[in-house]
């Protein structure tokens, strides 16, 4: 007699809140982190197929870290949709407009380019101060250190 792979079904999903604090963490370290949590890769029961993963809730994005020179020579582009309507902003632009969005894009481009894609993203909140409003979701803390564990 054969076992059968056990599927999670999504009823069956226990979705917990995190938060995670990016101050003076480099961009990339933690856009990967909070990608793989965002996706459930931290469950033993990660399917790939399936949007597994739990609420994260990033403060105090206006004090990340870039490295070397990306502040002022890393280039985000993006179109409007009309001929010539190709814009760029540098990651300093950003960083000073709306920090929100900086780890966003970090954060969308590790995740993967399919439908379930957006349903992570909405799951993810950052605020650029250590103020949020999700106080009554009983978040647990995740931290960011340089060795990636946390």
């Amino acid at each position: 007699m054969q076992k059968q792979t056990y599927m999670p079904k999504a009823a069956e999903q226990d979705r917990q809140w995190v938060i995670v604090d990016v101050e003076d963490v480099v961009l990339g370290r933690a856009a990967t982190r909070i990608a793989n949590v965002l996706r459930g890769k931290h469950k033993p029961t990660y399917t790939p197929h399936m949007d597994m993963g739990d609420f994260v809730v990033v403060v105090n994005a206006d004090k990340i870290k870039l490295t070397g020179k990306k502040l002022t020579d890393k280039v985000y582009y993006r179109h409007s949709g009309f001929k010539g309507g190709i814009k760029d902003s540098t990651a300093e632009e950003i960083l000073a407009k709306k920090p929100t969005e900086l780890i966003r894009l970090a954060v969308s481009g590790m995740l993967p380019k399919n439908k379930t894609r957006q349903h992570m993203l909405k799951k993810l909140k950052v605020y650029a101060g250590t103020e949020h409003p999700h106080e009554a979701q009983n978040p647990t803390a995740i931290s960011l250190n340089d060795k990636g564990e946390g």
